[in-house]
């Protein structure tokens, strides 16, 4: 019995002494008591995966939108938590050579009664701005491609100005 007490008080002595000199700040443990090293490694951790968007239903855009343009289908909705609430209404995109930008955009602002500084002062009634360049929904001939706008009806261009807001995201397809 004496010989098992001296060999544990020479064992804590030595833990305790390895603990001091490793700055006193070390979890004395005694080896019976550390568990043994893992037998295998550990599975590799797996690779974050980015989520996919949640489509809104009847449309070619994410629920975040709440104005979406399919150039390819000449269509264009007004939706609100990935609801449509307005459309599809015809539109007419940019002729190819001054295409309708395509991509996810802000509205940057809105103007009732906007005259084109490129076009001679052509009207443009009820333009919101959403893209660079001076990319808009407006009311515009639905027979003749723009200059890179959004062309609507006179209904839905005042529904789409009605609606849509400063900073409020519009989503253009393909």
């Amino acid at each position: 019995m004496r010989r098992v007490l001296a060999a544990l008080s020479t064992l804590a002595a030595a833990a305790v002494l390895t603990a001091c000199s490793a700055g006193g700040t070390a979890h004395v443990r005694l080896a019976a008591d550390t568990p043994s090293a893992p037998t295998s490694a550990p599975p590799p951790a797996a690779a974050p995966t980015k989520a996919k968007p949640v489509m809104a239903a009847g449309v070619p855009c994410t629920i975040t939108a709440k104005a979406c343009v399919s150039l390819s289908g000449k269509q264009a909705w007004l939706l609100d938590e990935g609801k449509i609430v307005y459309g599809p209404v015809k539109m007419l995109p940019g002729k190819k050579s001054e295409p309708t930008p395509v991509g996810r955009w802000q509205v940057e602002y809105k103007k009732k009664l906007h005259r084109s500084r490129e076009f001679n002062g052509a009207p443009m009634p009820n333009s919101v701005f959403f893209a660079p360049g001076g990319i808009a929904f407006h009311e515009g001939s639905l027979s003749r491609y723009s200059a890179g706008c959004v062309h609507l009806s006179s209904a839905a261009s005042l529904k789409f100005f009605n609606t849509l807001e400063k900073g409020d995201e519009v989503q253009v397809v393909r």
